[in-house]
């Protein structure tokens, strides 16, 4: 029987089919979820001696998870420090980095719509930090910025990306 081997972000699963017919059971499940691309193939470029199927899933993200800026790192770590300390401070500082153009996930909007998205994040982390809500999720836009920032560092220079 085929062995389905689902990637989501950087977690690999395999997912051992159990009936033989199961792997498009797979493939609608992942499509139901909202998953945005779906790529099928064999393993080992179909080398391997084991049939496989392997899926590939994209992270689906939101308006708001979309206009984090992709920063250069120091900058990134700055606002993660502010956003520790300071809920919200860091995303609002980020915005402006969308002004300086910095780039984002969300090419087709205007630059001046993913600003005020940034704010939009901003004033949601501070307003809601008064039940620790915000602060953590403030703390989380943080981190999400040094990732962005350490895999553009990883695709301008070509190294393989292994978070």
């Amino acid at each position: 029987m085929p062995q389905v081997n689902v990637i989501v972000g950087h977690i690999a699963l395999e997912i051992p089919p159990i009936m033989p017919n199961t792997v498009p059971c797979y493939l609608r499940i992942c499509h139901a979820l909202g998953v945005t691309h779906l790529q099928e193939g064999k393993q080992d470029g179909g080398a391997s001696s084991s049939s496989g199927v392997v899926v590939q899933v994209r992270e689906k993200k939101g308006p708001l998870r979309a206009a984090i800026p992709y920063m250069p790192f120091p900058v990134a770590v700055i606002c993660l420090f502010l956003n520790t300390f300071v809920p919200g401070l860091g995303t609002f500082v980020s915005a402006f980095t969308v002004l300086c153009g910095a780039r984002t996930d969300l090419p087709d909007r205007h630059v001046c719509c993913v600003f005020w998205l940034n704010i939009a994040a901003a004033l949601i982390q501070i307003l809601t930090a008064i039940v620790m809500v915000g602060w953590i999720m403030s703390i989380f836009w943080g981190m999400d910025m040094v990732i962005l920032a350490i895999l553009t560092g990883y695709k301008e220079q070509g190294i393989p990306q292994q978070l």
